[in-house]
This record gives structure tokens, C-alpha cells and sequence, in this order.
């Protein structure tokens, strides 16, 4: 069977986007890990054992507790966008298992509404930056850009699933094949390539901007420490050296 030229160059973009996305969420967890938190800064109320504050990042990673007391609508607006992107990733599974799971095929119908909820979502989080004055004067083109971007690949995401349809086992395939190393033609529908396109430069771009609160929430130290400055001295790790020479 013959390659198609497309495939070969959608192959290529997500190899590259791949790459570039593993080296930079590697690169920046680490600078965030090796980042020194010289000081005892708990936001209050602040748990004071490990097992709270595991409970804490917990209920701030599901129910975005301080951005529900910080502002209701963007609360609002931005947990039903994580939220319909956790079931439309679940529900994009399948193309990467063979057998598909059994919890996967279940989920399937739920994960297609889910692209409904990040769609209502999307346009919330952007019609806000357009609208509130204040968070207008902050936004940069980027913070547009990117979530138009978003809505352009949850809006032509839906077009597939709704209204136009897909080949589901040419995508499959090629998917498959691009994890063995083993490059299988996709079909060239503009709207699928569009989507795809779309989704390797979110990839590309996302160790870099500031989408990548995602893994940071887990390195802030205003959430991730024990309130126990009275019990226990708190020594950065670069002061802890300091005191052994």
C-alpha cells in the first residue's frame, strides 16, 4: 500500500508536536520542582497535615474551589470546559486501543455531548476577556488566540461527530500506526485534517503558554504546604545545603 504524501506530513507534525510537548512539560516540571519556596506561604485556611493537603489539591484540581470564591461565572465557565474535555478525551480513546476497553465504549455518548459543554464553556471564557473591563486591560492577543484556537478544534470536532461523520477505523488505523512506527493513510477530509493540524499546534504550544497552569497548580506552594510553621522550621533545599557546609 502506498503512503499518501498527507499522511506522511500529518505523521511528521505529530511526531514533531509529540516531541516538543515531552520535552517541554518535562523541562518546566522540573524548573518548577527545582524552584526554591524559601518561605511559608499557605494560603488560609490552610490544612495542617499532609493528608489535608492532599484533600485540598484534590478538591481545588475537581471542583476549582478558589477560583469558585474568586469569581462565580469564570468558575463557572472554565469548569465546564475541563470538565467536557475530561469525557471528550476519555471518549477519544478508542483510537488509540485495540480492543477498546469496555468503560471506553460506554462512555462514548456522554464523551460526545462532553465537546457540547467545552464549547459553551470556550465561548464564555472569551466572550468574559472581550466584555469585563478589567480582564480586557490584562489580556494579551494571546490569551485570545488561544482560545479561539480551542474553539476552532472543538467546533470542527463536533462537525465530525454531529453533522458530517468520520471514517473512525482509517483514523484508528493511522493512529495505531503511528505508535508502531508503521505510517497507515488517513482520509482526506478537510475538516478532519484542519482538526488534526489544529490539535499538533496546541500541542506545540502548550509547554509554552499559559495552558501549562495544569501541572503548575500541583508546584504552587501557597497550596501544596502543610500550615505547620509554629511545629516544624522550614529550610528551602538550597538553605539546607547552606547549613551542612
Amino acid at each position: 500500500m502506498q503512503i499518501s504524501i498527507l499522511s506522511i506530513s500529518i505523521a511528521t507534525l505529530f511526531y514533531i508536536a509529540f516531541f516538543i510537548l515531552a520535552y517541554g512539560l518535562v523541562s518546566k516540571i522540573l524548573q518548577y520542582k527545582n524552584t526554591p519556596a524559601p518561605l511559608k506561604i499557605p494560603t488560609m485556611p490552610a490544612p495542617t497535615t499532609q493528608a489535608g493537603v492532599v484533600l485540598r489539591m484534590t478538591k481545588e484540581v475537581v471542583l476549582f474551589t478558589s477560583l469558585f470564591k474568586s469569581s462565580k461565572a469564570t468558575w463557572l465557565f472554565g469548569w465546564l470546559f475541563h470538565f467536557g474535555l475530561f469525557l471528550d478525551m476519555l471518549r477519544h480513546l478508542r483510537y488509540f486501543i485495540d480492543p477498546v476497553w469496555v468503560w471506553v465504549v460506554l462512555i462514548q455518548p456522554f464523551g460526545k455531548y462532553g465537546s457540547i459543554l467545552m464549547l459553551v464553556g470556550l465561548v464564555g471564557l472569551l466572550t468574559r476577556r472581550i466584555i469585563v473591563d478589567r480582564v480586557r486591560y490584562i489580556s494579551s492577543p494571546s490569551d485570545h488566540l488561544m482560545l479561539v484556537l480551542l474553539i476552532c478544534i472543538t467546533s470542527t470536532g463536533m462537525a465530525m461527530s454531529f453533522y458530517l461523520g468520520v471514517d473512525v477505523i482509517s483514523v484508528k488505523s493511522f493512529f495505531i500506526g503511528l505508535m508502531t512506527l508503521d505510517i497507515q493513510n488517513i482520509p482526506a477530509d478537510p475538516i478532519l485534517v484542519s482538526h488534526l493540524i489544529m490539535v499538533a499546534s496546541l500541542m506545540i504550544i502548550f509547554p509554552y503558554s499559559k495552558l501549562l497552569h495544569a501541572p503548575g497548580l500541583f508546584f504552587s506552594p501557597s497550596i501544596n504546604q502543610v500550615d505547620n510553621a509554629r511545629d516544624k522550621r522550614h529550610l528551602a533545599k538550597w538553605a539546607e545545603d547552606l547549613e551542612k557546609n
